[in-house]
């Protein structure tokens, strides 16, 4: 007599899938009109966005990483706001602060001026230009989605959304970003430079005056309802399982790691790593119209979530080993079932 029930709900779930695939795939077309040559750093952002995590971007500059934000904000219709990070910027240039005002009785009061973090969509331009004091302002807001100044607690909007910048060119006068605040980041995206033909169609709609006018697709929401849809997804103990030892793999203490791990590693990912692959095997299962995880959702991103995670030690600092050479090589020897 229960037999419609029990049918009722993966018919429901599917439908919420498709629901996602819908939304989610016409915001990331939509946004690639704009950043001409650039799928894999648009589908990254988008992923972590709807994760709810934040991202950090590398690469040159001029390669539209700003666009790509403003882009994210007409689409999704969310507020915006731009920090470059200096070397004398302030923790309250980023935050706000109290200042004195009069009422019209003429008594002095003090007041808080909300700084731009208070927005949806925060671009950290150049963040490692920024003192570490500054940039640790950054850590309560991209953890918890919270400011507290002057004892006040304050909750953003959400979604609340960081995409922090980084040029690893210059490394003059920087200060990289410490550990701690690198695992706060759920993705770190490496953006690379156009080809002949990319390049060309960026000139032709800036210099030749041929803008692209996006559709507003999504609002605040839609885009939490959507989240809601992630904790649906099923994931079976198994897949589970191989996430947690694709991180584990990147430990050279574990049974796991393979050999060149312990020969250039000295720390592996965090807790964090695995709750990462997980979160974002889910959107990419929803992306596809699926309600359930398979294998390959779990590797589709583990270099973005794995590679600013993994600390060499000196053996592979100085023989310029690659931390995604090492977890493409995880990911192709490590079985999915155990």
């Amino acid at each position: 007599m229960n037999q419609p029930e029990t049918t009722e709900e993966p018919i429901v779930l599917q439908a919420e899938a498709d629901h996602f695939k819908k939304n989610f795939n016409e915001a990331r077309s939509e946004i690639a009109r704009m950043i001409v040559g650039q799928e894999r750093v648009v589908e990254s952002t988008l992923y972590a966005l709807f994760c709810g995590g934040n991202v950090l971007l590398e690469g040159v500059p001029g390669l539209g990483k700003t666009e790509l934000v403003k882009a994210l904000s007409r689409v999704l219709d969310l507020n915006f706001q731009r920090i470059q990070f200096t070397p004398d910027l302030m923790p309250a240039d980023i935050i706000g602060t109290n200042i004195m005002s009069t009422d019209e009785t003429g008594t002095y009061r003090f007041e808080f001026r909300k700084g731009p973090i208070f927005t949806q969509l925060l671009l950290a331009d150049e963040i490692n230009r920024a003192s570490p004091k500054t940039q640790s302002a950054l850590l309560e807001t991209m953890q918890e989605g919270t400011v507290t100044a002057a004892g006040t607690h304050f909750r953003l909007d959400q979604p609340f959304f960081v995409m922090a910048t980084q040029n690893p060119i210059e490394q003059e006068g920087t200060y990289p970003l410490p550990e701690a605040q690198l695992d706060r980041f759920m993705f770190k995206i490496n953006v690379p430079f156009p080809s002949r033909s990319e390049l060309n169609t960026i000139v032709q709609q800036t210099i030749l005056k041929q803008p692209v006018e996006l559709k507003k697709l999504l609002n605040s929401q839609q885009i939490i309802e959507l989240r809601g849809i992630l904790d649906k997804v099923v994931v079976v103990e198994p897949i589970r399982d191989y996430a947690i030892r694709l991180v584990l793999s990147t430990h050279p203490g574990t049974d796991f790691a393979v050999d060149d791990i312990r020969r250039f590693v000295h720390w592996g990912a965090s807790p964090r790593a695995a709750q990462s692959l997980i979160k974002a095997a889910r959107v990419r299962a929803l992306s596809e119209g699926r309600a359930h995880v398979a294998y390959e959702d779990v590797r589709y991103f583990a270099n973005e979530v794995l590679q600013h995670r993994v600390l060499l030690n000196y053996d592979g600092q100085a023989e310029n080993v690659s931390v995604k050479d090492l977890v493409e090589r995880i990911c192709q020897e490590l079985p999915e079932k155990e």
